[in-house]
């Protein structure tokens, strides 16, 4: 089992096929998936990759996050998700993932916020098909009727279907088809709809249902290396003619 990345959802467009036919895709951008932090099963009980997406200024990051990706030496990041994976799927820190880490013809599963609606009544919430148009309904055509008995029970139950607050929850879309993917850009072309707005994160993993493809890279397919803190500073050699000395230097100034 191998990590997921951080996406942005930038919007929805079409690509052609070789043979003429187009085929409607998401098009999601990896901004910048960088380890910040690995989860081992000796010291933090379990396994799992932490990743960091897109940017974020020094004033809207909380000092411990800042002081957690300063020792990751990765800049400030605006997302953070945890990813589990295998033993052998562990990354180091600092190492940045490419968009080709998920192949064309891959599936893989979608998690995102859906599109808030607001408050809305009980027909557009739940689908009701309202009250009568006559027969004494005179203002309550779009109400949803009784939501409860008498005395007994006395109260209306959790779960009743009512009015309130629709969408912004998390969905998963399963089964998703990879089209293409761009390294350059770091793009991602997902075939169809993924839950959400233009502008959403997203997470874009493996699919669970269908099995991963053998020639995707495991355990990641990398685009930077990681930190190296025990890289030597460079040597830059010189030699005497290239020092000038001040006696050589002098007399020639004006």
């Amino acid at each position: 089992m191998r990590t997921g990345v951080i996406a942005k959802k930038v919007g929805m467009t079409r690509l052609f096929q070789d043979d003429g036919r187009h085929v409607p895709v998401t098009v999601l951008a990896l901004e910048g998936n960088q380890v910040v932090a690995r989860r081992e099963l000796d010291r933090d009980g379990y396994v799992a990759v932490q990743l960091g997406a897109g940017s974020a200024k020094a004033k809207n990051v909380a000092k411990p996050q800042r002081e957690h990706f300063a020792k990751a030496e990765v800049e400030l990041k605006a997302q953070l998700v945890e990813f589990r994976v295998s033993e052998d799927a562990l990354l180091d820190v600092g190492a940045e993932i490419a968009a080709d880490h998920f192949i064309p013809g891959q599936m893989v599963d979608v998690t995102g916020h859906t599109q808030g609606k607001g408050f809305q009544g009980a027909m557009k919430r739940w689908g009701f098909g309202g009250m009568r148009a006559t027969h004494g309904v005179s203002i309550s055509h779009r109400a949803h009727g009784s939501t409860g008995n008498r005395q007994d029970p006395g109260r209306v139950f959790k779960n009743k279907k009512m009015a309130g607050h629709m969408g912004d929850r998390q969905r998963t879309q399963q089964n998703l088809e990879i089209v293409r993917t761009d390294v350059e850009r770091g793009l991602l072309f997902v075939k169809g709809s993924v839950p959400g707005s233009k502008g959403t994160w997203l997470l874009v993993k493996d699919a669970v249902k269908v099995d991963r493809p053998a020639d995707a890279p495991y355990p990641a397919s990398i685009k930077s290396a990681a930190n190296n803190n025990t890289a030597e500073e460079p040597v830059i050699e010189t030699s005497v003619e290239d020092v000038a000395t001040p006696e050589a230097t002098e007399g020639q100034e004006g």
